[in-house]
C-alpha cells in the first residue's frame, strides 16, 4: 500500500470540487476557484494538474516544515527541508 500525504488527499478534493462544478453546468470553473500550489514536484502524475500559480518547482522528494509534516512531526520547523529517506524507510 502506498502511503498518501495530506497533499495528495487535498489535491483529490480539489479535483473532485472542479469536477462537480463542471458537472453542475458551471460556465467556467475559473470563475469559482483558481489552482494554486506552494510546491510542484517534477514527477509523472496520475492526473494532469495545471495550477495557475506555482511557488516552487522541486524534485520528487518528501518535504517537511513550515506546516508540512511527516507522521505529525516536523510541521513546526521555520523552514522547508527534505526529509531523509532513512526516516521514511523506518516507518514502513
Amino acid at each position: 500500500m502506498r502511503w498518501r500525504s495530506d497533499g495528495d488527499r487535498h489535491l483529490e478534493r480539489e479535483l473532485d470540487f472542479h469536477g462537480r462544478l463542471a458537472a453542475a453546468g458551471s460556465a467556467s470553473v475559473e470563475e469559482h476557484h483558481s489552482g494554486c500550489v506552494s510546491f510542484s514536484k517534477k514527477k509523472e502524475r496520475a492526473r494532469y494538474v495545471d495550477a495557475d500559480y506555482v511557488g516552487f518547482e522541486i524534485e520528487d522528494e518528501f518535504v517537511v516544515g513550515y506546516g508540512l509534516d511527516f507522521k505529525e512531526q516536523y510541521r513546526n520547523l521555520p523552514y522547508v527541508g527534505v526529509l531523509r529517506k532513512e526516516l521514511i524507510a523506518q516507518e514502513r
